[in-house]
């Protein structure tokens, strides 16, 4: 399915539900048990579920998670992802992960609305503690890691119980 564009709620709706990886997005379910659904998102469930982040993105948030795809996380070096599932290096998949999950809900048109405000640059603060940012670019709004690489919302405002998700299609990377 192409990329919806960023002003759009989801690729496709359900009834009144957005789909995501071909799976109803539930305004009254919470991130982990949207996400969880989701064919697209896989790899993302199990490095949550690895890294222990589950009961917290089960809380109460709000949160803002840009969550990357399957197809995201398969661009990172070959054994990448196999690597950071290890016991052993729990903490450095925690940071990685941390660094898509923002406190407070953050809807596309709030990130547009700070874009413009801070003239075409929004700078703001992952719970990782790195700093993101956004711009927009082409109708598309772009969320930029401190290592300079770029993940494009490809589907933006699927609310959940306690906070958002923007689809991202790359992986955020701390410095």
């Amino acid at each position: 399915m192409a990329p919806a564009d960023a002003m759009a709620p989801a690729d496709a709706m359900a009834g009144d539900f957005p789909l995501v990886g071909g799976a109803a997005m539930y305004p009254t379910k919470d991130i982990i048990d949207n996400a969880v659904n989701s064919a697209d998102h896989t790899t993302l469930v199990a490095a949550v579920k690895a890294a222990g982040l589950v009961d917290t993105l089960k809380g109460a948030g709000p949160f803002t998670v840009f969550a990357p795809t399957n197809e995201a996380f398969a661009k990172l070096p070959a054994g990448t992802v196999d690597t950071l599932l290890k016991p052993e290096n729990k903490d450095q998949l925690v940071k990685i992960l941390t660094a898509h999950v923002v406190a407070g809900k953050l809807s596309s048109a709030d990130l547009l609305a700070k874009i413009k405000a801070h003239g075409g640059r929004y700078n703001f603060n992952a719970v990782s503690g790195d700093a993101l940012t956004a711009t927009r670019r082409g109708g598309k709004i772009y969320i930029y890691d401190e290592a300079g690489g770029a993940a494009e919302i490809t589907i933006a405002d699927v609310n959940q119980s306690n906070g958002v998700i923007h689809v991202v299609n790359d992986v955020l990377l701390p410095k």
